[in-house]
Formats: C-alpha cells, structure tokens, sequence
C-alpha cells in the first residue's frame, strides 16, 4: 500500500485529495497546524481512514520525524498562508509558511529518504502583472503581493532541489480553484453564501471590491486529480492546472444570484475597503501541456461550478 503524506488537509484541497487518495487505495497521513480548537470542518467524514497528525512547517524537527516515522512515497505540500489579502497584513508570517516552508519540508526529504516523490502546491498568484497573455509554464513572474512573492520564492526552491539533488520534485502551477468547500473569505464562497443568506432572509446585501477582476476558476476536485498525475509521471516537471476560460466576478454574481431566482445588482455593494493594494492583471491559464502529457480535462464548468457553490450553501443553511 502506497504512503501520501498531505500538508495542510484540513484544508479545501487536502480535503479532496485525500479523498481521491483513499479510493485509490492508499494509506493517507495528514499534517494540522496545533490549536486550541482543530478545525476538521472539512475532513470529519474522513477521519476514521486516515491519519491526522499535528505538525508545523515552521518546525523542521517534526517534518524530519513525519517522513522518518509514516516513510511516505509521496508527499503533497499544501500548506500555506494562503488567503492573499491577509498577506499584506501578515508579509513576515507568509514568508515563513508559505516561502520558506517549502524548503524545511525539501530539506527533510533530501535527508529522510530522496526517493520520496514530492509535490509543491504553487499558484496563478506568481504571474500577477501578467507579461504574456495566456499563461504557461515558460510566462515569467511578476507577482503582486507578499503570498506571491512567496509562492515565487516556494516553486523555485523546488526546482531548484530538483536539479541540484535529483530530487522527483514537480510543481503545479494551479489558477483559482472552489468549491462548497472554500473558505468564506474567498470572494468565490463569499457570494454563494452571500447569495444564500439573502435568499432566506439571512442578509440584505452582499459588499464585494472590484467586479471587474477577472479569473481563471475551475473546481478544486478536478485540480487534485492533475496534482496525483504528475507524481505518476517518468520524470519530474512544472505544470499549469487551469480551465483556459476567463469570467469577471461579476459574471459569478450574475449567475450566483440566477440560480436563487435574484437579480444581483438589487443586493451587491462595490465597496472599497475590499480592494486590493495592488490588484493582479488578466489571469487565464493555457493547460495545453497538461492536457497533452497528463491527459488531464476540466469535468466541471463555470456555470455547473457556481450553481454547485450556490447550492450547497443553500441547503447548510436551510440545515439539510
């Protein structure tokens, strides 16, 4: 039986990929952040076919005990600071977690066991002042906030591990992902609770920043099924994940709001305290190279993506 190990799967893609894992048969360590009240929210259905363990990334002695102990063949690194506007307000924490992170995890594979296949969670966000449009695996960096800069700093730690220690190290370069699962202070899950809330009387309105910003979402149960694939692969290498399409979060709204028979511009206040300092430019993958060597497809659309959001909040509110 096969090993993983997922940092940060108490979050939404280590919830999905632990999934994914499990029916594939393997045997699922996961890593948690220690804290007053463990926040297994989104794995509790879980918990009785994997194991949970608390640990930290900035603690290298227990990465070195993890791989020591579970011997993993492969190890997922998800973990992150990962919600960008607190990223401005915390720029030393995200540094810590999300940058240098990556290297204590590196560090503990290259003097665990270097056979021990790995994969680093990297994001659209790096790309932010985007210089070619789409997206791939050859645009150059230009991020603009601390969480990417520093998911800059965490995929070229891993490529440099790779080629200086020959390490099966590969990165997925993954654009905005949701699901119910989200957390709600992503604009994404915002809305579909949002517009759930006012449904039922919850709320009046909803206040979002720019409707403007335009990204390339697609469902996050798809986006770890590549993240799985390219440890199959041969050999190591870099990956964009992402839908190819771009929708305005105006677009979400509209569709969002349809979906509980509303007309968004009746509840949606543009305010400015939810604008970015600097807000990154168009974002839209080009997966092609992922489509040709992974064989990975999208399953799920933009419009089936929002209504299943909408949905899902819906009925937790309504308690079924």
């Amino acid at each position: 039986m096969p090993t993983a190990l997922i940092t940060g799967i108490t979050g939404q893609d280590g919830s999905y990929l632990a999934e994914l894992l499990l029916s594939k048969g393997y045997r699922v360590i996961g890593v948690a952040r220690r804290s007053s009240t463990m926040t297994y929210e989104r794995i509790n259905h879980l918990l009785d076919d994997i194991t949970v363990v608390q640990g930290d990334l900035h603690d290298q002695g227990s990465l070195l005990s993890f791989l020591e102990e579970y011997k993993p063949t492969e190890v997922y690194n998800l973990a992150a600071q990962s919600f960008v506007p607190t990223s401005w307000n915390q720029p030393a924490l995200t540094g810590e977690i999300t940058a240098l992170g990556v290297t204590r995890m590196l560090e503990a594979i290259r003097f665990i066991n270097p056979k021990i296949r790995f994969y680093q969670a990297s994001s659209s966000e790096m790309y932010g002042k985007v210089l070619e449009v789409p997206q791939s695996e050859t645009t150059p960096f230009y991020p603009r906030s601390p969480y990417g800069v520093a998911k800059v700093y965490g995929h070229w730690i891993t490529v440099n591990y790779r080629e200086s220690y020959d390490l099966f190290a590969v990165s997925g370069i993954l654009f905005n992902h949701e699901s119910p699962r989200r957390g709600v202070e992503f604009v994404t899950r915002k809305i579909s609770d949002g517009v759930a809330r006012i449904k039922l009387g919850l709320s009046k309105e909803l206040r979002l920043g720019n409707l403007e910003s335009q990204r390339d979402w697609g469902f996050a149960g798809d986006y770890v099924e590549a993240m799985w694939r390219m440890l199959q692969l041969d050999e190591p290498d870099n990956f964009v994940i992402g839908t190819g399409e771009t929708h305005s979060v105006r677009e979400f709204c509209e569709i969002a709001f349809e979906r509980a028979d509303l007309d968004y511009k009746d509840y949606v206040v543009q305010d400015e305290r939810f604008y970015r300092p600097a807000e990154v430019d168009l974002l839209i993958s080009d997966p092609s190279k992922a489509r040709s060597i992974l064989g990975w497809e999208p399953s799920i659309s933009f419009k089936e993506l929002v209504t299943m959001m909408v949905d899902a909040d819906l009925a937790r509110l309504n308690g079924k």
